[in-house]
Protein backbone atom coordinates (compact mmCIF):
# COMPACT_ATOMS: atom_id res chain seq x y z
CA UNK A 1 0.00 0.00 0.00
CA UNK A 2 1.66 3.37 -1.17
CA UNK A 3 0.91 6.31 0.67
CA UNK A 4 3.81 8.66 -0.12
CA UNK A 5 1.20 11.11 -1.32
CA UNK A 6 0.22 11.45 2.47
CA UNK A 7 3.30 11.33 4.26
CA UNK A 8 4.26 14.50 1.68
CA UNK A 9 1.33 16.65 2.61
CA UNK A 10 1.74 15.63 6.05
CA UNK A 11 5.23 17.14 6.17
CA UNK A 12 4.48 19.59 4.38
CA UNK A 13 1.54 20.69 6.61
CA UNK A 14 3.71 20.93 9.56
CA UNK A 15 5.07 23.94 8.63
CA UNK A 16 2.18 25.92 8.03
CA UNK A 17 -0.47 24.17 10.99
CA UNK A 18 0.16 23.09 14.24
CA UNK A 19 1.22 19.65 14.69
CA UNK A 20 0.37 19.08 10.79
CA UNK A 21 -3.48 19.04 11.40
CA UNK A 22 -6.85 20.85 12.54
CA UNK A 23 -8.08 18.60 14.92
CA UNK A 24 -5.53 16.73 17.49
CA UNK A 25 -7.37 13.01 16.50
CA UNK A 26 -6.47 13.12 12.89
CA UNK A 27 -2.77 13.19 13.96
CA UNK A 28 -2.77 9.21 14.79
CA UNK A 29 -0.28 10.48 17.72
CA UNK A 30 -2.32 8.07 19.24
CA UNK A 31 -1.96 4.57 17.13
CA UNK A 32 1.49 5.38 15.81
CA UNK A 33 2.52 6.43 11.83
CA UNK A 34 1.47 9.37 9.94
CA UNK A 35 -1.78 10.30 9.09
CA UNK A 36 -3.67 9.82 5.59
CA UNK A 37 -4.99 12.56 3.61
CA UNK A 38 -8.09 11.90 2.61
CA UNK A 39 -8.61 13.28 -1.42
CA UNK A 40 -12.32 11.68 -1.88
CA UNK A 41 -15.06 9.58 -0.12
CA UNK A 42 -18.43 7.69 -1.62
CA UNK A 43 -20.39 5.46 0.24
CA UNK A 44 -18.64 3.07 1.99
CA UNK A 45 -15.52 4.15 1.25
CA UNK A 46 -12.47 6.51 1.54
CA UNK A 47 -9.77 6.93 -0.59
CA UNK A 48 -6.68 9.08 0.21
CA UNK A 49 -4.41 10.98 -2.32
CA UNK A 50 -3.01 7.74 -3.90
CA UNK A 51 -5.94 6.47 -4.69
CA UNK A 52 -5.94 3.35 -1.91
CA UNK A 53 -9.46 2.38 -0.68
CA UNK A 54 -10.33 1.75 2.60
CA UNK A 55 -13.80 0.90 4.21
CA UNK A 56 -14.86 3.70 6.31
CA UNK A 57 -16.03 2.83 10.14
CA UNK A 58 -16.34 6.61 11.33
CA UNK A 59 -18.19 8.29 8.92
CA UNK A 60 -16.42 12.04 9.81
CA UNK A 61 -17.27 10.94 13.14
CA UNK A 62 -21.23 10.26 12.77
CA UNK A 63 -22.92 12.50 10.18
CA UNK A 64 -22.73 10.23 7.38
CA UNK A 65 -25.30 7.85 8.58
CA UNK A 66 -26.35 6.87 4.90
CA UNK A 67 -22.87 6.90 3.64
CA UNK A 68 -20.48 9.47 2.10
CA UNK A 69 -21.51 11.78 -0.93
CA UNK A 70 -25.17 10.53 -0.75
CA UNK A 71 -27.02 11.45 -3.71
CA UNK A 72 -29.88 13.41 -1.82
CA UNK A 73 -27.45 15.50 -0.20
CA UNK A 74 -24.97 16.34 -2.87
CA UNK A 75 -28.24 17.38 -4.73
CA UNK A 76 -29.40 19.62 -2.20
CA UNK A 77 -26.34 21.05 -2.00
CA UNK A 78 -25.88 21.99 -5.90
CA UNK A 79 -29.31 23.61 -5.80
CA UNK A 80 -29.01 25.59 -2.71
CA UNK A 81 -25.78 27.03 -4.52
CA UNK A 82 -27.24 28.06 -7.65
CA UNK A 83 -28.72 30.96 -4.86
CA UNK A 84 -25.77 32.29 -3.06
CA UNK A 85 -23.72 30.63 -0.26
CA UNK A 86 -24.04 33.26 2.57
CA UNK A 87 -26.58 35.81 3.29
CA UNK A 88 -26.28 36.57 7.15
CA UNK A 89 -30.21 37.32 6.91
CA UNK A 90 -33.11 34.81 8.07
CA UNK A 91 -34.21 32.13 5.43
CA UNK A 92 -37.35 29.97 5.10
CA UNK A 93 -35.06 26.88 4.96
CA UNK A 94 -34.35 28.03 8.91
CA UNK A 95 -37.85 27.80 9.70
CA UNK A 96 -38.39 24.57 7.72
CA UNK A 97 -35.42 22.45 9.37
CA UNK A 98 -36.44 24.37 13.32
CA UNK A 99 -39.66 23.28 12.54
CA UNK A 100 -38.75 19.42 11.38
CA UNK A 101 -36.64 19.18 14.89
CA UNK A 102 -38.90 20.09 17.30
CA UNK A 103 -41.53 17.05 15.99
CA UNK A 104 -38.37 14.87 16.03
CA UNK A 105 -36.62 15.30 18.97
CA UNK A 106 -38.60 15.51 22.25
CA UNK A 107 -37.51 18.01 24.46
CA UNK A 108 -36.91 20.57 21.88
CA UNK A 109 -39.86 22.69 21.81
CA UNK A 110 -37.63 25.92 20.06
CA UNK A 111 -34.25 25.14 18.95
CA UNK A 112 -31.20 27.82 17.58
CA UNK A 113 -28.77 27.13 14.80
CA UNK A 114 -24.99 27.72 15.18
CA UNK A 115 -21.92 26.24 13.38
CA UNK A 116 -20.59 23.31 15.61
CA UNK A 117 -21.31 21.16 18.55
CA UNK A 118 -18.88 23.51 20.64
CA UNK A 119 -21.02 26.30 19.71
CA UNK A 120 -24.21 24.33 20.79
CA UNK A 121 -22.93 23.19 24.19
CA UNK A 122 -21.00 26.99 25.29
CA UNK A 123 -24.54 28.37 24.27
CA UNK A 124 -26.30 25.83 26.12
CA UNK A 125 -24.34 26.13 29.29
CA UNK A 126 -24.43 30.09 29.24
CA UNK A 127 -28.33 30.02 28.80
CA UNK A 128 -28.99 27.47 31.69
CA UNK A 129 -26.82 29.80 33.88
CA UNK A 130 -28.50 32.73 32.95
CA UNK A 131 -31.97 31.04 33.08
CA UNK A 132 -31.20 29.83 36.71
CA UNK A 133 -29.28 32.47 38.24
CA UNK A 134 -26.42 30.12 39.01
CA UNK A 135 -23.00 29.51 38.09
CA UNK A 136 -21.63 25.90 38.66
CA UNK A 137 -22.48 22.61 36.49
CA UNK A 138 -21.91 18.87 36.47
CA UNK A 139 -20.41 16.88 33.81
CA UNK A 140 -19.09 13.40 33.34
CA UNK A 141 -15.29 12.40 33.51
CA UNK A 142 -14.52 11.64 30.06
CA UNK A 143 -17.15 12.88 28.14
CA UNK A 144 -16.80 15.63 25.85
CA UNK A 145 -19.01 18.52 24.99
CA UNK A 146 -16.48 20.10 22.46
CA UNK A 147 -13.28 22.60 23.10
CA UNK A 148 -15.48 25.55 25.41
CA UNK A 149 -12.95 25.97 28.64
CA UNK A 150 -15.73 25.32 31.06
CA UNK A 151 -15.64 21.86 29.28
CA UNK A 152 -11.87 21.19 29.91
CA UNK A 153 -11.48 20.12 33.08
CA UNK A 154 -10.11 16.79 34.57
CA UNK A 155 -11.57 15.07 37.33
CA UNK A 156 -8.71 15.62 39.71
CA UNK A 157 -9.32 13.00 42.91
CA UNK A 158 -12.49 11.92 42.23
CA UNK A 159 -16.12 13.28 42.34
CA UNK A 160 -16.10 15.33 45.05
CA UNK A 161 -13.03 16.67 43.81
CA UNK A 162 -13.73 20.68 42.28
CA UNK A 163 -12.17 20.48 38.61
CA UNK A 164 -8.88 20.88 37.45
CA UNK A 165 -7.48 22.64 34.14
CA UNK A 166 -7.24 20.26 31.84
CA UNK A 167 -5.53 22.44 29.11
CA UNK A 168 -2.90 25.95 29.55
CA UNK A 169 -5.65 28.51 29.01
CA UNK A 170 -8.27 27.11 30.88
CA UNK A 171 -8.27 29.52 34.08
CA UNK A 172 -8.70 27.66 37.57
CA UNK A 173 -11.62 29.96 38.18
CA UNK A 174 -13.46 28.34 35.11
CA UNK A 175 -12.40 25.14 36.53
CA UNK A 176 -13.96 26.19 40.07
CA UNK A 177 -17.74 25.81 38.84
CA UNK A 178 -17.13 23.09 36.99
CA UNK A 179 -18.12 19.98 39.18
CA UNK A 180 -17.35 16.15 38.21
CA UNK A 181 -19.14 13.17 37.89
CA UNK A 182 -18.18 9.34 37.31
CA UNK A 183 -20.47 8.52 34.66
CA UNK A 184 -23.27 5.63 35.69
CA UNK A 185 -22.80 6.57 39.00
CA UNK A 186 -25.78 8.14 40.73
CA UNK A 187 -24.87 8.33 43.73
CA UNK A 188 -21.77 10.72 43.07
CA UNK A 189 -24.50 12.68 41.35
CA UNK A 190 -26.65 12.78 44.35
CA UNK A 191 -23.52 13.94 47.10
CA UNK A 192 -22.21 17.11 44.73
CA UNK A 193 -25.92 18.32 44.37
CA UNK A 194 -26.06 17.88 48.60
CA UNK A 195 -22.75 19.51 48.59
CA UNK A 196 -23.48 22.71 46.38
CA UNK A 197 -27.30 23.08 47.20
CA UNK A 198 -29.21 25.61 45.53
CA UNK A 199 -25.50 26.35 43.32
CA UNK A 200 -25.91 23.93 40.29
CA UNK A 201 -27.11 25.68 36.88
CA UNK A 202 -27.52 22.41 35.00
CA UNK A 203 -26.00 18.71 34.55
CA UNK A 204 -24.88 18.21 30.87
CA UNK A 205 -23.81 14.76 29.62
CA UNK A 206 -23.49 12.40 26.33
CA UNK A 207 -26.40 10.34 27.35
CA UNK A 208 -24.54 7.30 25.32
CA UNK A 209 -21.26 8.95 25.50
CA UNK A 210 -19.05 8.39 22.63
CA UNK A 211 -15.27 10.02 23.53
CA UNK A 212 -14.05 7.92 26.03
CA UNK A 213 -15.18 4.83 23.74
CA UNK A 214 -18.94 3.92 23.69
CA UNK A 215 -20.82 3.47 26.96
CA UNK A 216 -23.75 2.70 27.83
CA UNK A 217 -26.13 3.65 30.61
CA UNK A 218 -26.92 1.33 33.22
CA UNK A 219 -30.89 0.62 33.86
CA UNK A 220 -32.98 3.42 35.42
CA UNK A 221 -29.49 5.51 35.24
CA UNK A 222 -30.94 8.67 32.90
CA UNK A 223 -34.01 8.48 34.64
CA UNK A 224 -32.30 8.68 38.18
CA UNK A 225 -30.52 12.05 36.41
CA UNK A 226 -34.15 13.25 35.33
CA UNK A 227 -35.75 12.62 38.66
CA UNK A 228 -32.32 14.60 40.63
CA UNK A 229 -32.94 17.61 38.37
CA UNK A 230 -36.13 17.91 38.45
CA UNK A 231 -36.48 17.69 42.39
CA UNK A 232 -33.18 20.36 42.36
CA UNK A 233 -34.30 22.84 39.78
CA UNK A 234 -31.33 21.89 37.89
CA UNK A 235 -31.71 22.33 33.86
CA UNK A 236 -30.64 18.32 32.37
CA UNK A 237 -28.94 18.87 29.08
CA UNK A 238 -28.20 15.99 26.90
CA UNK A 239 -25.86 16.29 24.44
CA UNK A 240 -26.92 14.40 21.38
CA UNK A 241 -24.15 15.99 18.90
CA UNK A 242 -23.28 12.13 18.39
CA UNK A 243 -26.41 10.33 18.89
CA UNK A 244 -29.20 12.68 18.03
CA UNK A 245 -30.49 10.82 14.71
CA UNK A 246 -28.32 8.25 14.92
CA UNK A 247 -29.65 5.77 17.67
CA UNK A 248 -33.06 6.83 16.82
CA UNK A 249 -35.14 9.70 14.85
CA UNK A 250 -35.47 11.25 17.98
CA UNK A 251 -31.87 9.97 19.56
CA UNK A 252 -31.19 8.81 22.85
CA UNK A 253 -33.64 10.05 24.54
CA UNK A 254 -36.08 9.02 22.58
CA UNK A 255 -34.33 5.46 22.92
CA UNK A 256 -34.50 5.75 26.23
CA UNK A 257 -37.67 7.21 27.16
CA UNK A 258 -35.92 9.99 29.23
CA UNK A 259 -36.70 13.93 28.30
CA UNK A 260 -33.91 16.35 29.08
CA UNK A 261 -34.83 20.51 29.69
CA UNK A 262 -32.32 20.92 26.91
CA UNK A 263 -30.38 19.53 24.02
CA UNK A 264 -27.52 20.27 21.93
CA UNK A 265 -26.99 18.79 18.16
CA UNK A 266 -24.29 18.90 15.63
CA UNK A 267 -23.19 16.92 12.58
CA UNK A 268 -25.77 15.16 11.33
CA UNK A 269 -28.21 18.10 10.43
CA UNK A 270 -25.77 19.62 8.46
CA UNK A 271 -25.64 16.62 6.23
CA UNK A 272 -22.08 16.87 7.12
CA UNK A 273 -21.61 20.22 7.09
CA UNK A 274 -20.08 22.32 9.69
CA UNK A 275 -23.91 23.17 11.82
CA UNK A 276 -24.74 22.76 15.33
CA UNK A 277 -27.81 23.10 17.25
CA UNK A 278 -29.26 23.62 21.08
CA UNK A 279 -33.15 23.56 21.68
CA UNK A 280 -35.30 22.95 24.33
CA UNK A 281 -38.24 24.05 26.23
CA UNK A 282 -40.00 26.93 25.17
CA UNK A 283 -39.31 29.21 28.33
CA UNK A 284 -35.75 28.51 28.71
CA UNK A 285 -35.52 29.05 25.18
CA UNK A 286 -36.87 32.38 25.30
CA UNK A 287 -34.35 33.57 27.40
CA UNK A 288 -32.16 33.46 24.86
CA UNK A 289 -31.59 37.24 22.86
CA UNK A 290 -33.62 38.70 20.99
CA UNK A 291 -36.09 37.79 22.82
CA UNK A 292 -34.40 37.73 26.64
CA UNK A 293 -31.25 38.44 27.65
CA UNK A 294 -28.66 35.38 26.74
CA UNK A 295 -26.75 36.71 24.51
CA UNK A 296 -25.82 34.49 21.68
CA UNK A 297 -25.31 35.29 17.44
CA UNK A 298 -23.22 33.75 14.31
CA UNK A 299 -23.01 35.15 10.95
CA UNK A 300 -22.95 31.69 9.55
CA UNK A 301 -25.80 30.34 11.93
CA UNK A 302 -28.32 28.78 9.81
CA UNK A 303 -26.23 28.82 6.58
CA UNK A 304 -28.59 27.98 3.37
CA UNK A 305 -26.56 25.54 2.13
CA UNK A 306 -26.31 23.49 5.61
CA UNK A 307 -29.84 23.84 6.19
CA UNK A 308 -30.52 22.70 2.81
CA UNK A 309 -28.19 19.43 3.43
CA UNK A 310 -29.76 18.99 6.84
CA UNK A 311 -33.19 19.19 5.49
CA UNK A 312 -32.18 16.53 3.02
CA UNK A 313 -31.24 14.01 5.68
CA UNK A 314 -33.42 15.12 8.53
CA UNK A 315 -36.16 14.17 5.97
CA UNK A 316 -35.36 10.95 5.00
CA UNK A 317 -34.36 9.46 8.71
CA UNK A 318 -38.12 10.74 9.59
CA UNK A 319 -39.89 9.57 6.20
CA UNK A 320 -38.06 6.03 6.07
CA UNK A 321 -38.88 4.26 9.51
CA UNK A 322 -36.90 0.93 8.65
CA UNK A 323 -33.09 3.07 8.11
CA UNK A 324 -32.59 2.40 11.87
CA UNK A 325 -34.08 -1.63 12.02
CA UNK A 326 -31.04 -1.71 9.33
CA UNK A 327 -28.94 0.12 10.77
CA UNK A 328 -29.49 -1.49 14.02
CA UNK A 329 -29.09 -5.35 11.78
CA UNK A 330 -25.54 -3.44 10.50
CA UNK A 331 -24.06 -3.04 13.95
CA UNK A 332 -25.59 -6.26 15.53
CA UNK A 333 -23.86 -8.27 12.78
CA UNK A 334 -20.69 -6.25 13.13
CA UNK A 335 -20.14 -6.22 17.04
CA UNK A 336 -21.58 -9.50 17.41
CA UNK A 337 -19.19 -11.01 14.91
CA UNK A 338 -16.18 -9.03 16.51
CA UNK A 339 -17.35 -10.86 19.68
CA UNK A 340 -17.20 -14.33 17.84
CA UNK A 341 -14.21 -14.07 16.80
CA UNK A 342 -12.35 -13.04 20.10
CA UNK A 343 -14.33 -15.85 22.15
CA UNK A 344 -13.13 -18.22 19.37
CA UNK A 345 -9.27 -17.14 19.65
CA UNK A 346 -9.48 -16.90 23.74
CA UNK A 347 -9.68 -13.87 23.57
CA UNK A 348 -12.24 -11.52 25.91
CA UNK A 349 -11.91 -8.01 25.11
CA UNK A 350 -14.56 -6.32 25.75
CA UNK A 351 -17.37 -4.93 22.84
CA UNK A 352 -20.02 -2.28 23.37
CA UNK A 353 -22.56 -1.58 21.09
CA UNK A 354 -25.88 -0.13 20.68
CA UNK A 355 -27.55 0.75 17.19
CA UNK A 356 -25.04 2.05 14.82
CA UNK A 357 -22.27 3.22 17.25
CA UNK A 358 -19.79 0.51 18.66
CA UNK A 359 -16.20 0.19 20.50
CA UNK A 360 -13.95 -2.42 20.52
CA UNK A 361 -12.02 -2.19 23.89
CA UNK A 362 -8.49 -4.71 24.59
CA UNK A 363 -9.30 -4.79 27.94
CA UNK A 364 -11.08 -8.55 29.55
CA UNK A 365 -13.24 -5.72 32.30
CA UNK A 366 -16.60 -4.28 31.40
CA UNK A 367 -16.15 -1.11 30.47
CA UNK A 368 -19.28 1.02 32.11
CA UNK A 369 -17.23 4.62 32.71
CA UNK A 370 -14.23 6.34 32.19
CA UNK A 371 -11.97 4.67 34.69
CA UNK A 372 -13.09 1.63 33.24
CA UNK A 373 -12.33 2.59 29.39
CA UNK A 374 -8.99 3.83 30.61
CA UNK A 375 -7.86 0.39 31.66
CA UNK A 376 -7.71 -0.67 28.01
CA UNK A 377 -4.35 -1.84 26.59
CA UNK A 378 -3.38 1.67 24.23
CA UNK A 379 -0.26 0.56 22.88
CA UNK A 380 -2.52 -3.09 21.61
CA UNK A 381 -5.23 -1.09 19.95
CA UNK A 382 -2.21 1.06 18.17
CA UNK A 383 -1.16 -2.59 16.77
CA UNK A 384 -4.75 -3.29 16.10
CA UNK A 385 -5.48 -0.22 13.86
CA UNK A 386 -2.12 0.05 11.85
CA UNK A 387 -3.29 -3.92 11.02
CA UNK A 388 -6.62 -2.69 10.21
CA UNK A 389 -5.68 -0.15 8.21
CA UNK A 390 -3.04 -2.52 6.23
CA UNK A 391 -5.84 -4.18 5.31
CA UNK A 392 -7.83 -1.42 3.99
CA UNK A 393 -10.46 -0.83 7.38
CA UNK A 394 -10.48 2.79 8.27
CA UNK A 395 -10.99 3.11 12.08
CA UNK A 396 -10.95 5.98 14.79
CA UNK A 397 -7.10 6.30 15.63
CA UNK A 398 -8.14 6.30 19.10
CA UNK A 399 -8.88 3.19 21.86
CA UNK A 400 -11.29 6.58 23.10
CA UNK A 401 -13.70 7.01 20.18
CA UNK A 402 -16.64 5.38 19.16
CA UNK A 403 -17.00 3.90 15.59
CA UNK A 404 -20.31 4.87 13.73
CA UNK A 405 -21.37 2.75 10.72
CA UNK A 406 -23.33 4.03 7.78
CA UNK A 407 -26.26 1.90 6.11
CA UNK A 408 -23.83 1.77 3.09
CA UNK A 409 -21.98 -1.26 4.63
CA UNK A 410 -23.22 -4.22 3.15
CA UNK A 411 -23.24 -7.92 4.00
CA UNK A 412 -20.18 -8.69 1.61
CA UNK A 413 -18.13 -5.51 3.25
CA UNK A 414 -19.33 -6.16 7.41
CA UNK A 415 -17.74 -9.96 6.25
CA UNK A 416 -14.30 -8.06 5.11
CA UNK A 417 -14.42 -6.27 8.16
CA UNK A 418 -14.58 -9.34 10.31
CA UNK A 419 -12.13 -11.07 7.91
CA UNK A 420 -9.59 -8.38 9.01
CA UNK A 421 -10.36 -8.10 12.21
CA UNK A 422 -9.20 -11.83 12.89
CA UNK A 423 -6.52 -11.54 10.64
CA UNK A 424 -5.49 -8.99 12.76
CA UNK A 425 -6.10 -9.90 16.13
CA UNK A 426 -3.87 -12.77 15.23
CA UNK A 427 -1.56 -10.72 13.62
CA UNK A 428 -1.04 -8.72 16.91
CA UNK A 429 -0.82 -11.56 19.05
CA UNK A 430 1.91 -13.57 16.86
Amino acid sequence: MNISESKRLFSEAQNYIPGGVNSPVRAFKAVGGDPLFIKRANGAFLYDENDNEYIEMINSWGPMILGHNHPLIREAVIKAMESGTSFGAPTAKEVQIAELITSMVPSVEKVRMVNSGTEATMSAIRLARGYTGRDKFIKMEGHYHGHGDSFLISAGSGAMTMGNPDSPGVTKGTARDTLLAPYNDLEAIRNLVEANKGEIAALILEPVPGNMGLCIPKDGYLEGLREICTQEGIILIFDEVMTGFRLSKGGAQELFGVTPDMTTLGKIIGGGLPVGAYGGKKEIMDFVSPSGPVYQAGTLSGNPIAMSAGMAILNELNENSEIYKELDEIGSKVAEGIKKINSDLGFDYTVNQLGSMYSLFFSSKEVNNFDDAKKADVGLFGQYFQAMLHRGIYLAPSQFESLFLSKALSTDLIDKILTSHEESVKEIHS
